[in-house]
C-alpha cells in the first residue's frame, strides 16, 4: 500500500477540498487527483463524490477513513517518537504566552505534544504585562508565543501563526461605547492606560500610542501593571485600552464595551526564542503550534453593545 495515497486520502477526507489538500501536502491538484484515483482503483469503488462545487465522502469512503485514521496516526506517532528519542528531544520546555489567545494556542499545542511526545514535558506561564521579554532573556522561558511587532536583535521568531483585529475597551458610559467602530483618530477623545515597566518604546507606541496617525495627542491614563487591573480601571471610566479582539470573548464583563477599531493593522502572533537558544524541542513545539493554529479561527470583533 502506497503511504502517499493513504496520506492524501486522509487529508482530503478532512479538508473536502482539492486545493486546500494540495496546499497542505505541497502537491499540485493534479497529483492529489492522481493519488486519490489510484487508491479508488485499488479499492474498486469511488471514495468521494465530486461536483463542481463540493467534494463529499461516499459511504465507503467514510468507513475507510474511520478504519484507517487511528492506525495511520498511530504509525506516524510511533515514528515521531522514535525520531524524538534519536534526536534527544526530552526534558522540560518552558513556554510563555502574552495574551489569553496565545495561552489557548500554547495549551492546545501542549496537549497535543503530551500525546505524541510524552517524553517532552511542557510547562506554561503567562508573560508579565510590564516586562514582555525579560523572562525569555533571563532563561525563565525557552520560548514564548507573543503578539507582534517585535524588534529585538537578540531574539529570533518564527512565521505568523494567527492574526486578529484590535478593539478599544472603554467604559460602557463613554460616548465611544455606542459606536459600531472607531478609528485610531478617535483615540484623541479618551485617555489610554499606560504601562509601567521595562518596555521598549516601539512596543508602547504600537499598543498605547501617544498620538493619532494625524498627530493629535492621545491623553495618558493611569499606569497599570497587569491586565485585570487595566479592565477594572476601564470599567471605572478612568481610561481606555487597545487590545486584541479576543479580549471581548475572554473578558466580557459589565461596565466595559469593546468597540472594533477600523483601518488598524491586525495583531500577528508568533513564537519567539533567544537567538542562541534554538534546539530540537523548540522546533517540535513550533511545528505543533502551526498545526494547532490552522484549526483556530481568529477572533473577529463585533459592534459594541454598552453594558
Amino acid at each position: 500500500m502506497d503511504q502517499n495515497e493513504l496520506e492524501c486520502f486522509l487529508v482530503l477526507a478532512e479538508e473536502l477540498h482539492f486545493g486546500r489538500t494540495a496546499d497542505r501536502l505541497r502537491l499540485s491538484r493534479a497529483r492529489v487527483s492522481q493519488l486519490v484515483q489510484k487508491l479508488e482503483r485499488r479499492v474498486g469503488a469511488p471514495l468521494f463524490t465530486r461536483t463542481s462545487r463540493s467534494v463529499v465522502l461516499t459511504v465507503l469512503g467514510s468507513r475507510l477513513r474511520d478504519d484507517l485514521e487511528p492506525h495511520y496516526r498511530g504509525i506516524e506517532n510511533a515514528l515521531a517518537r522514535a525520531v524524538t528519542s534519536a534526536r534527544g528531544i526530552e526534558g522540560v520546555l518552558h513556554v510563555g504566552f502574552s495574551t489569553p489567545l496565545a495561552g489557548e494556542m500554547v495549551m492546545k499545542a501542549t496537549a497535543k505534544l503530551r500525546v505524541t511526545h510524552p517524553e517532552l514535558a511542557v510547562e506554561v506561564c503567562e508573560v508579565p504585562f510590564s516586562d514582555p521579554y525579560g523572562m525569555l532573556r533571563r532563561g525563565d522561558f525557552d520560548l514564548q508565543l507573543t503578539d507582534f511587532p517585535v524588534h529585538e536583535d537578540d531574539l529570533a521568531h518564527g512565521p505568523t501563526l494567527l492574526a486578529e483585529d484590535r478593539v478599544l475597551a472603554v467604559s460602557a458610559g463613554h460616548p465611544l461605547a455606542g459606536r459600531d467602530t472607531v478609528t485610531l483618530e478617535d483615540l484623541a477623545e479618551v485617555p489610554l492606560l499606560t504601562i509601567a515597566g521595562d518596555i521598549p518604546e516601539y512596543w508602547l507606541e504600537h499598543r498605547l500610542p501617544t498620538r493619532t496617525p494625524s498627530g493629535r495627542p492621545v491623553g495618558p491614563g493611569p499606569s497599570v501593571t497587569n491586565f485585570q487591573e487595566a479592565l477594572t480601571l476601564v470599567a471605572a471610566g478612568s481610561g481606555a485600552l487597545l487590545a486584541g479582539a479576543h479580549v471581548a470573548l475572554y473578558h466580557g464583563r459589565p461596565g466595559i464595551s469593546y468597540v472594533p477599531v477600523e483601518g488598524d493593522t491586525p495583531l500577528g502572533y508568533s513564537l519567539m526564542w533567544r537567538s542562541d537558544g534554538a534546539n530540537r524541542a523548540i522546533e517540535l513545539f513550533g511545528h505543533t503550534a502551526r498545526e494547532v493554529a490552522r484549526d483556530m479561527a481568529p477572533a473577529r470583533p463585533r459592534a459594541a453593545t454598552p453594558g
